[in-house]
């Protein structure tokens, strides 16, 4: 049986050359096309050792970012069934944190797929687990409050919009995130 260690690793290569190649200029053309290819294969990798050793919290996390890259790659119904995955696993696991975290991207996916009653949804129950403080900290808690607001803007529900990007810019404030207090 392979390690926990081997699968983080894995994912921590994965998660590195994700970030390289997004910041890698445009027309990189095939050596970004490879760089994905692997991204996958690496998370996939983990995704199995996670599952092969029932590490719940740590298959959570693996397939969330397996979602992130199929909807790097417009596999939005790809991404949607490894975050799905990801809730469902976060939420057996018993863990809120992790779930608040996986239902918040699972919200991002409905969000980018225009199925905004399902991301409203996702998002309503992430803001749920932070505002009874049985999930994270500030930063993941204004992480959840702006898509909330991007969305309610998208609608045209302009004044829940803006009481929700005050409440972001509170706790992107109070987290220190400079960009996140500007954007807001």
């Amino acid at each position: 049986m392979r390690s926990i260690a081997a699968a983080a690793a894995l994912v921590e290569r994965a998660w590195a050359l994700r970030r390289k190649t997004l910041a890698a200029p445009p027309g990189a053309g095939a050596g970004s096309r490879s760089a994905a290819g692997q991204v996958r294969r690496d998370l996939a990798a983990a995704v199995a050792i996670c599952r092969e050793a029932g590490a719940g919290r740590e298959l959570s996390a693996a397939l969330g970012k397996l979602g992130h890259v199929e909807q790097d790659a417009g596999r939005l119904e790809a991404a949607r069934a490894c975050h799905e995955e990801a809730v469902a696993v976060a939420r057996n696991a018993g863990d809120p944190s992790r779930l608040a975290h996986a239902v918040r991207h699972l919200g991002d996916v409905h969000r980018h797929a225009g199925w905004a009653a399902e991301a409203e949804a996702c998002y309503g129950e992430a803001l749920a687990l932070y505002r009874d403080g049985a999930a994270g900290a500030a930063l993941d808690h204004a992480n959840a409050v702006r898509p909330m607001a991007i969305l309610k803007e998208e609608q045209g529900r302009v004044g829940d919009a803006l009481a929700l990007w005050r409440r972001a810019r509170d706790l992107y404030r109070a987290a220190g995130v400079a960009a996140g207090v500007a954007e807001c």
